[in-house]
């Protein structure tokens, strides 16, 4: 991997951190909201909590009422960076808040109790002059709780509890009655004791404090000395009766209640029925008595239109229309929201595995308005202000507000904001740090070397899905598997156009086309995640959640993929949970502490690669990386993530030295943290999308890499072979003339080759740094480079294990790789370069075809050595085994540049065979040595059996036969 170059803040920086007590953040209210009882709307709904106007946060005297409320957990990675007890901390959070969505204490104070939803008590039944036609509804559901809007403005629950409908009075003359048994019986509890007390009552005292006094609460007020609470209580039930009017819409009693009011002032036919019968009584008595009698039941058109009124009133006051009371979400910007009291809750746990459609920029409409929410975890700032191109970079224009909940979020509604708009992150940390962030979830950044984010959408038109049904169906088959790596900025350039790379649009042109064509199955992609520094090859990101700006748009990097898939290629994405720069945009000491890494350094930065190792102990920290995995899996279609420098996770003594690391708590060298997080990534992709596969690059002995985590492995679906590339390079490295005395390295992957599922790489970091092209490796003349080659390829692909070869090598490029041009597509037009690429071409389709290359590619039951010990001619020769015995291969092959005629070769059965592939075919540039077309075994012993084949083995070259 390439170094970084550096960019380092100052150096006495890097590993300190605060220890000064937080400042309090601005706190939330929670609103009436589904997901408080339970029913999560999910992640595009938008919430309706309301912030605070205090920016300072007071501890609580009293006991946090979050105690009271069952399977609340409490976090305690929020604002602290290292749990070490002998070593710094940062600041930690006050406690959170009820989930119950009791507003922050320093406003009303209400507490939980006090507001549960349901009826209120009143100290006498209440009573109501309105006709019984004309009487309001009953809704005896509770009340759901709505935390008070900031304005101070309190009322008591007297007064609330008179706005609450309830059943009124059959007629005036009950009403009286009603009001009049009410006055005796209040008068009748007042006691003598109390009529004394009234006769030497003196002035009420006024209260002590101010009432405006932040923090307390009309509970916490009563309890104290000298204070009178019925003000408070009145100015909160009126209060909490406004918030009512604004937020609470009918559910279905209250429609149906509605509805029979509204049947109410219809007369029935019984009572039709009745009030003609009593006419036509008053009739026989005489015209005068029934004209009056009728007179008297029908209301006045006074009335009438009284009635209709409050009818009118009623509806609307249950149906209030929030658009045309706040005609814009400008009037209250704060109030939106994608995250729900369960996000934070498994935000908080590390279980937030979908992070991208909560957190960053998301273009919405909020109350009619469009515009942008911005979301950011940065538990340790004291102020964070977003600023971009849409409010000229100011950085009081658009303050950002801390949920009320303790989680370290931040939120604000922009409406100005837009799709395009770039926009970064101001933060002040509450040890005085400032930076201008980019932002960890955008999904689109300035092209490089600018360094703002973008807002942007991932809507896309998808056309895969033919591909996406067959690579279910697949799910747990044995499948060939031959991978294609390639870095995207250096695959092809236009020279005409100052040597620019290809767009991605551009690569869905050209690109599958010749993957299809070279046979291969996938194609890797060296990380396309955004990343400052070219030279670094992508390794070293700073927008995990968005590919390169360099070469297009995110749906043009879907349509590239898109355009793949319906080739019948599948496309691997590298990906870097491993380390991440220093960039000042970036994630290093992001809100003036180590969030997303550790702040030791022995543990929290990378000596080889001067960058930053993630944090992995830290809840928030896996959920970010497991959730950025998940989504390329998921808004992208990719098939698999080739997880880069594993080994360097694995070990705390990785690339360091004696004194420079600290073991774990037992003791050890292991990371405990990091194969914790390794486990559960690999867990949770395949639970998501268990049709997809991960890869880890680890060079090391560590054991079950590739095995199922519930036995004890790390979960991957394969591991590189990284052994075997070493050997095999450096078996073919050496003149043949000496090779005999270096058989057992080319022989000796057999020990392990099935204690993993392994992947054969013969990848990027084999062709850089000096260390020459795959071709240039090879000894000898040109003739024999290219023949080396051959056997080579024809040998890695014969051998058990799926297959990778880096972009050039398919047809023999001459120099190393550089990433800063294109690689040397003229050679192809050359004789031997275009033999390689038939070469490669015959081996993928074989490969593909041939079911014994593949189905037992992971098993010793697909392999059995022939031949192993014939070192004085370099030949090795082996079985290839299918389901069917029918699909076995014989492969031999001779390592040096001589033929050998009559070479006997031990088979198990009797028959005749055939030769299905030979690297010395002249197609392939080969001296075109071959064998009949018809090969009849004989009974003659060879080998531990008792049949043999008589072959001619062509020099330097590789065979495959099979029974004719």
């Amino acid at each position: 991997m390439a170094k970084k170059k550096e960019n380092n803040p100052d150096k006495e920086k890097k590993f300190t951190h605060s220890e000064k007590t937080p400042k309090g953040k601005p706190g939330r209210k929670a609103s009436a909201k589904p997901e408080e009882s339970g029913e999560v709307k999910g992640p595009l709904g938008v919430g309706d909590k309301t912030r605070s106007k205090s920016g300072v946060g007071e501890s609580d005297p009293k006991k946090d009422l979050s105690d009271k409320k069952p399977g609340r957990k409490k976090s305690s990675t929020a604002g602290n960076v290292d749990a070490s007890s002998e070593k710094p901390k940062l600041p930690k959070p006050k406690k959170a808040l009820p989930e119950t969505g009791t507003p922050d204490k320093l406003e009303t104070g209400i507490s939980a109790e006090k507001k549960k939803p349901g009826r209120k008590k009143t100290a006498a039944p209440k009573t109501s002059s309105k006709p019984a036609k004309f009487q309001d509804p009953m809704i005896d559901d509770p009340v759901p709780h709505v935390s008070a809007p900031p304005t101070g403005e309190v009322t008591s629950p007297q007064e609330d509890d008179k706005k609450k409908p309830g059943r009124k009075a059959a007629d005036k003359k009950t009403a009286a009655n009603k009001r009049s048994s009410v006055k005796k019986a209040v008068s009748e509890k007042k006691s003598d004791g109390e009529k004394a007390k009234s006769e030497d009552k003196k002035p009420a005292k006024k209260m002590s404090r101010p009432k405006a006094v932040p923090g307390i609460s009309a509970e916490e007020k009563m309890k104290l000395p000298n204070t009178s609470p019925s003000e408070d209580l009145k100015n909160t039930a009126k209060e909490t009766a406004e918030g009512l009017k604004d937020k609470l819409t009918p559910d279905e009693k209250t429609k149906r209640d509605l509805e029979e009011k509204a049947r109410d002032y219809i007369p029935d036919p019984e009572d039709i029925k009745g009030v003609a019968g009593s006419i036509a009584e008053k009739l026989v008595e005489g015209t005068e008595k029934a004209k009056k009698f009728v007179e008297d039941i029908t209301p006045s058109q006074e009335e009438v239109t009284a009635a209709a009124a409050k009818v009118k009133k009623t509806i609307e006051d249950a149906t209030t229309d929030k658009e045309k009371e706040q005609k814009s979400s400008a009037e209250k910007p704060a109030e939106a929201t994608l995250l729900t009291d369960f996000d934070v809750h498994l935000f908080r746990e590390g279980k937030h595995y979908h992070l991208y459609n909560k957190l960053g920029s998301h273009l919405m409409e909020y109350m009619g308005t469009k515009g942008v929410y911005f979301a950011l975890w940065a538990p340790n700032a004291e102020k964070i202000s977003v600023i971009g191109d849409f409010n000229n970079w100011d950085r009081e224009a658009h303050p950002m507000s801390a949920r009320w909940d303790h989680s370290g979020i931040w939120e604000v509604f922009i409406p100005v904001a837009k799709k395009g708009s770039l926009y970064k992150y101001f933060i002040k940390s509450n040890n005085g740090y400032e930076a201008e962030k980019g932002d960890p979830f955008a999904f689109q950044w300035e092209t490089p070397p600018n360094t703002a984010s973008m807002v942007w959408d991932l809507e896309n038109t998808w056309n895969d899905n033919v591909w996406m049904k067959d690579r279910d169906s697949k799910k747990g088959k044995p499948q060939p598997m031959s991978v294609y790596e390639m870095h995207l900025g250096s695959w092809k350039r236009v020279p005409e156009d100052n040597l620019r790379s290809l767009t991605y649009l551009e690569l869905a042109e050209q690109l599958p086309a010749y993957i299809k064509e070279m046979g291969f199955t996938h194609v890797e992609f060296m990380p396309v995640m955004e990343h400052p520094f070219f030279g670094s090859w992508g390794y070293q990101i700073t927008g995990y959640f968005a590919p390169s700006s360099r070469f297009g748009t995110p749906q043009e990097f879907m349509q590239l993929i898109d355009s793949l898939h319906r080739e019948g290629i599948g496309v691997i994405l590298d990906w870097v949970p491993s380390h991440f720069p220093n960039d000042l945009h970036g994630l290093h000491y992001f809100d003036g502490t180590h969030l997303y890494e550790h702040a030791d350094p022995r543990k929290g930065f990378h000596p080889d690669w001067q960058s930053y190792i993630f944090n992995y102990g830290r809840n928030e920290v896996r959920s970010f990386l497991i959730s950025n995995a998940l989504y390329w899996l998921d808004k992208f279609h990719v098939d698999g993530l080739r997880v880069d420098a594993v080994a360097s996770m694995l070990y705390l003594d990785y690339s360091r030295k004696e004194g420079e690391w600290e073991p774990n708590e037992h003791g050890g060298r292991e990371n405990l943290e990091a194969i914790s997080f390794l486990k559960e990534f690999n867990e949770v992709v395949y639970k998501e999308f268990p049709d997809a596969v991960t890869i880890a690059e680890e060079s090391t002995a560590w054991p079950m890499v590739s095995k199922p985590t519930y036995i004890g492995g790390l979960g991957f679906g394969m591991k590189w072979m990284m052994g075997w590339m070493h050997d095999t390079l450096k078996y073919f490295s050496e003149d043949p003339l000496y090779r005999r005395y270096h058989q057992n390295t080319i022989t000796f992957s057999s020990n392990y080759a099935f204690t993993e599922n392994f992947m054969l790489p013969l990848s990027h970091d084999e062709v850089v740094y000096g260390k020459q092209s795959i071709l240039n490796k090879m000894p000898g003349d040109d003739w024999n480079k290219f023949a080396n080659l051959r056997t080579l390829f024809s040998y890695m692909f014969a051998h058990p294990g799926t297959k990778l070869l880096f972009m050039g090598a398919e047809f023999g490029q001459t120099t190393e790789w550089n990433h800063d041009s294109s690689l040397e597509w003229h050679l192809t037009n050359e004789h031997q370069h275009s033999r390689i690429q038939e070469t490669l071409k015959e081996l993928n389709r074989l490969y593909k075809q041939e079911p014994a290359l593949y189905e037992k590619a992971f098993s010793h039951e697909g392999f059995e050595w022939v031949d192993i010990n014939d070192e004085e001619n370099s030949i090795v020769s082996f079985l290839r085994k299918g389901n069917d015995p029918e699909d076995n291969i014989l492969v031999v092959c001779n390592f040096v540049p001589v033929p050998r005629e009559n070479y006997r070769i031990g088979v198990q059965q009797s028959g005749s065979w055939k030769e299905i592939f030979n690297s010395d075919d002249e197609k392939f540039g080969g001296s075109n040595t071959k064998n009949p077309d018809t090969i009849n075994s004989e009974e003659l012993p060879a080998h531990r059996q008792q049949n043999s084949i008589s072959l001619t083995i062509p020099p330097m070259a590789a065979i495959y036969l099979k029974k004719a």
